[in-house]
């Protein structure tokens, strides 16, 4: 489908993109997978992304916004200034939680509900067909009007996270001991935002200065 970037995470078998199986899958894309890069953590693969989608057929009750993935595949088209991903889990186990949770999209493959999980080899290939699809057609997605700055990468909105957190507790409104959902809450309200580098900084500034003043 014309994307080549592949990231595998902590693969089960080590020299995965050697492995005579994942040759013989790889069904003359052994170029891609010789080109695989593999990493031990999600925060390294995600390194230089500015916007992750996690696909699953499960929802969460404290997800980022839910799209189809024609909806999300026309998001990137028509932004140039995204460095997307897309992250899918193992078929067995799919995607915890908290990676969900650090993501811009949640990705829903609108299936029949009663066969609602697909293989990952499906899934990616929805995926990538409908972002092939996108960029061809040239198809746009609706935009605010004016002034757009940098995406914020995933590391910028997660140190976000972490010093509005410490705020938070600082001031006593966030119980430390006993945080509930706050912070999934905080995160499923900011990933709606699109957040750009810019207001990240102003947010920690904000952040900074309570603390100071605490």
């Amino acid at each position: 489908m014309g994307f080549g970037e592949l990231v595998l995470v902590n693969p089960r078998f080590e020299g995965a993109v050697g492995h005579e199986e994942a040759v013989a899958f790889a069904s003359g894309a052994q170029d891609i997978l010789a080109g695989a890069r593999v990493v031990s953590s999600m925060a390294e693969a995600l390194e230089g992304v500015n916007f992750a989608a996690a696909v699953s057929a499960r929802l969460r009750e404290y997800s980022p916004p839910v799209h189809t993935p024609r909806e999300v595949a026309e998001l990137v088209a028509a932004d140039g200034d995204l460095s997307a991903a897309l992250i899918f889990g193992n078929e067995r186990f799919g995607l915890p939680n908290e990676i969900v949770e650090q993501c811009n999209a949640l990705i829903n493959i609108p299936a029949n509900p009663d066969y609602s999980s697909l293989n990952l080899a499906q899934a990616a290939q929805v995926l990538v067909y409908e972002c092939r699809m996108a960029a061809l057609s040239g198809q746009r997605a609706a935009s605010a009007v004016g002034f757009q700055g940098e995406a914020a990468s995933l590391a910028q909105i997660e140190g976000m996270y972490q010093h509005l957190e410490r705020a938070l507790v600082e001031i006593g409104f966030l119980d430390a001991s006993n945080p509930r959902k706050l912070m999934p809450r905080l995160k499923r309200l900011f990933s709606r935002a699109k957040l750009e580098t810019e207001e990240v900084n102003i947010l920690r500034g904000i952040a900074r200065h309570i603390m100071e003043r605490k």
